[in-house]
């Protein structure tokens, strides 16, 4: 008998039903020669400290640091998952073969190799790897099932992940909870969850330590539009007023006419981060609502495996697109097919295949969320928005580039004692191409973003080189501003980048291996940062709380809080999972690390405490002011 373990029940249906396996039983479904069970996402977690020696259930700073000897794994105290794991045990024990069906990423495997440690399973072992849970992705998926060894750095790697995150959470946040906590709150200290915190706290500072400065703007308008003087802002009043009594009543001439065409790609498919970020811009949805959504989506068939951080396909999916595009055409939402108009412009004709989207090299275990070409049916109004994001972004790659022309207008007024030039930039869409699809897709809340492309395609009207004429100058005093607030989208971005703001895709996608955390845990580091009470919403603003702001003071070990030296972290773990840097080596280096931590804090001779606050005083607590 073959023994299949799903990651879910839901999975592991429809996982028995390609394989015939019909007959239901308690924890499991049989047929065919095949057993389907499942687990529920984690059954086995890591062995606490009191599970190690006594001495260690007790809080106390003469038992730091806590280093076992070799690590351990039991079930999670739960009697659902004791029973599910009996029924798992019994027939693991049993099997003469056994498929791990768990998601196809590095905390699917963990899940899946604890349980078989935890079952004594002997048996051998083949791994199912699918990118989407269609009918056609599971059969071809069972016919080309890979041996389990393949994915040993895979495990090596969430395994170096549990540990690590286990040596410094433990140890951090009972030196800290005991040394500065007051005995009356837990400070939770986490190897992605404070440099995260770090980052608010930082940039809070940053804007509330702000000094707005003035500076003048010199401009003028000629036939309706506004030119700019080109030697940019005056820092002095005076200098800015010298210069507009200079042009005042001199004739204004335009000096310079330019007309240049570009061309505009369609942007890159979705990893999990970036359709993050736009759900959240487009409609406030939180990080892990995001992830929610689009899990069912995958999990209903719709949409493609959705914990990844890259957005190219591999070569072998260009010959599935024109199925996913018919079926893409075939979509009907409320009775309308939102995509048929937009797909008949590229229909009778061959997809174009670009490097952009078609890259091999640039896929490891799973490529960009896109959608599988089921017509999907009963989806929530929220489902409906993710869904549409991604069909929407994948059309478009589809699509011819987006062509305009970019006018430049300089002009200059000669006065008495000197020359001011002014300048003005105008563009205008001669061809929309993939704009097409984002023209349609615009809703309620993305005014901000219908305003800056507005502003952006302006056409201006014909200028003439050599033309003059009056005009009416304007000098307007401004202020400097403070960095925004972090949002879930910029943070996001930030922790993508470990703290650098990257607008560039390339140089982003490339920084991506150094970022804080992986793509699948950031929403849930950010929700453990709400529940910990040290950050707090604020309408979109992420705003560090006062226990937030004094912990990150509190903490002198920039190992701790720094988003840098975590995305090393980070990429030494992507080079064990790629077979580039070794897992003991890793384990090591963290335990030296929390040694010398432990070392510093217990020599701190301050008399430091962290202020607690109840829900009830944190509601209380006045905002930062408003910027």
């Amino acid at each position: 008998m073959i023994v299949c373990i799903a990651e879910k029940p839901s999975v592991a249906r429809d996982i028995a039903r390609i394989l015939g396996a019909t007959s239901s039983h308690d924890g499991y479904m049989e047929g065919n020669g095949y057993q389907v069970t499942w687990t529920f996402g984690h059954l086995c977690t890591l062995k606490e400290p009191g599970d190690y020696t006594t001495s260690w259930r007790t809080w106390a700073l003469t038992q730091l640091p806590m280093i076992p000897q070799r690590f351990g794994i039991k079930l999670i105290d739960d009697n659902g998952i004791k029973k599910q794991f009996a029924t798992i045990e019994r027939l693991m024990q049993a099997a003469d073969g056994i498929v791990n069906c768990g998601d196809a990423g590095q905390e699917g495997e963990l899940i899946q190799r604890w349980v078989m440690q935890k079952a004594q399973a002997t048996c051998p072992v083949k791994r199912l790897w699918i990118s989407s849970m269609t009918d056609e992705a599971i059969r071809e998926g069972f016919a080309n099932l890979k041996d389990q060894t393949d994915y040993q750095p895979l495990y090596l790697a969430g395994l170096s992940r549990a540990i690590g995150d286990w040596l410094l959470g433990m140890n951090a946040t009972r030196l800290y909870t005991l040394k500065y906590g007051q005995n009356r709150q837990v400070l939770s200290i986490g190897r992605v969850q404070t440099p995260t915190l770090a980052l608010i706290v930082n940039r809070q500072k940053e804007i509330e330590n702000f000094k707005p400065e003035p500076y003048w703007v010199l401009a003028t308008v000629y036939r309706d539009t506004t030119f700019t003087a080109t030697k940019g802002k005056f820092t002095s009043k005076e200098d800015g007023e010298k210069a507009f009594a200079t042009i005042e009543g001199k004739p204004f001439t335009v000096t310079k006419v330019e007309k240049k065409e570009g061309k505009e790609q369609p942007p890159q498919l979705y990893d999990l981060t970036s359709l993050q970020v736009d759900c959240n811009r487009k409609y406030a949805f939180t990080a892990e609502q995001t992830l929610n959504l689009i899990q069912s989506l995958y999990e209903k068939k719709y949409t493609t495996y959705p914990r990844v951080d890259t957005q190219y396909l591999s070569d072998d999916i260009y010959a599935k697109c024109p199925q996913t595009m018919n079926g893409l055409y075939q979509t009907k939402f409320a009775g309308e097919a939102p995509y048929a108009e937009i797909i008949k412009t590229i229909g009778g004709k061959p997809l174009k295949k670009s490097k952009r989207v078609f890259d091999t090299s640039k896929v490891t275990d799973h490529h960009a969320i896109i959608p599988t070409g089921v017509i999907p049916t009963n989806l929530t109004d929220m489902e409906r928005r993710v869904f549409d994001l991604v069909a929407r972004r994948f059309i478009a790659v589809f699509l011819p580039d987006c062509k305009f022309s970019t006018t430049t207008v300089l002009g200059e007024v000669a006065g008495d004692e000197e020359t001011v030039e002014f300048k003005v930039t105008g563009k205008e869409i001669l061809d929309p191409g993939w704009r097409i699809v984002q023209s349609k897709a615009k809703n309620e809340d993305d005014d901000d973003e219908k305003k800056k492309q507005d502003e952006e395609e302006r056409t201006l009207p014909t200028f003439v080189k050599g033309e003059t004429g009056d005009h009416k100058p304007t000098l307007t005093e401004k202020w400097t501003t403070p960095p925004p607030y972090y949002n879930e989208a910029s943070l996001l971005r930030a922790m993508e980048t470990a703290g650098k703001f990257v607008e560039d895709e390339t140089l982003r996608a490339a920084m991506k291996e150094n970022g804080i955390g992986r793509p699948s845990s950031r929403a849930s580091i950010i929700e453990t940062l709400f529940k910990r009470h040290y950050i707090k919403r604020e309408r979109k603003r992420l705003v560090a709380t006062p226990t937030g702001i004094e912990l990150i003071d509190l903490i002198r070990e920039e190992l701790l809080k720094s988003c840098e030296l975590t995305g090393i972290w980070e990429k030494k773990l992507r080079d064990i999972e790629h077979q580039k840097y070794d897992a003991k080596q890793f384990i090591d280096e963290l335990k030296q690390q929390v040694t010398e931590i432990v070392h510093d804090v217990m020599a701190d001779p301050s008399n430091r405490r962290i202020t607690v606050l109840t829900d009830a005083e944190l509601k209380k607590v006045k905002s930062p002011k408003k910027q």
